[in-house]
């Protein structure tokens, strides 16, 4: 079997060190302890790394590794540890590889023999995850959704079944179509967005999709977002509630009726549509104080 804790005797040694996702006082001291003892930092913004080094006066030559250097850039680290040298890797916030381009030089310095050592830290996703509210014992983390809306509604798709809490990573920009496909494709389930995670004006907001949606069409977010809904309820679950024929009062709102169509299984959009009809016919029955119960189909 291979060793992939290490290789031959002259070979370095590659650190893979958490760095603070927004305050600083979060780093650990075996991390600043090792980015001190290095003899090489590659970092994914020097500028970004830079700052903390100063605030800790560490004074270790950096170098920069990101997405866009090549598969040359990871070769040429990877020699250096083989020519006995230790290098951290640091990205601009958080755990290397996660979501970001450090998994092929650890991926090229396991295959190359060289040992690799994690220093953990903070992580964005389970962060955000932990002061969420939902479910954490068993969750599943899919990084950054597609740009393109086509290709972003095909990846929400293959979440329609996952019993799982779903944690995203999303950019401010994007976060309000995102919640929109998500609704759309999802249903209108419970969810948080955080944002400026560790940092003064730290936020976490929770409601349906649909609440948060409305939220982020009248509010400019700032700062990288961490997406968290919930999972879809297990068959047992959705079968039960399909089968509880739930009553629609006169004083229902659209939202609350569109809420009850989703959960015995229609789609977002058509249940807001039909939700719309149902809310003009209660009102027809409003003043004589009588019921509507939503047929079965």
């Amino acid at each position: 079997m291979e060793n992939t804790l290490g290789g031959a005797s002259k070979s370095g040694e590659l650190f893979i060190v958490a760095t603070p996702i927004g305050n600083l006082e979060d780093i650990s001291l075996r991390a600043l302890r090792t980015l001190r003892e290095v003899d090489l930092i590659a970092a994914e913004d020097t500028r970004v790394t830079q700052k903390l080094l100063n605030h800790y006066g560490i004074s270790t030559p950096t170098t920069s590794y990101h997405q866009h250097s090549g598969g040359a850039k990871a070769r040429y680290i990877a020699d250096l540890l083989l020519q006995g040298q230790k290098i951290a890797l640091v990205s601009d916030a958080g755990m290397p590889g996660i979501s970001d381009p450090g998994h092929e030089l650890i991926r090229m310095a396991i295959e190359r023999g060289v040992k690799v050592t994690p220093v953990p830290g903070p992580i964005a996703a389970v962060t955000a995850l932990a002061a969420s509210g939902l479910p954490a014992h068993r969750f599943v983390f899919d990084g950054f959704p597609p740009r393109q809306k086509k290709n972003r509604v095909e990846f929400f798709k293959r979440l329609r079944n996952e019993t799982r809490t779903i944690v995203l990573y999303e950019s401010p920009r994007r976060v309000h179509e995102a919640l929109q496909d998500l609704l759309d494709t999802l249903g209108d389930r419970r969810a948080v967005i955080a944002r400026e995670l560790t940092k003064v004006f730290e936020e976490f907001r929770r409601g349906l999709l649909s609440e948060l949606l409305e939220y982020t069409r009248e509010h400019k977010l700032k700062g990288e977002v961490v997406i968290i809904v919930e999972g879809c309820p297990p068959e047992s679950t959705r079968e039960e509630a399909a089968e509880e024929k739930p009553c629609i009062g006169p004083d229902a709102s659209t939202r609350d009726i569109a809420a009850v169509l989703e959960a015995c299984g229609m789609p977002h959009r058509e249940a807001y549509q039909a939700a719309l009809q149902i809310r003009k016919t209660l009102h027809n029955y409003q003043e004589g104080g009588e019921t509507f119960r939503k047929a079965e189909n």
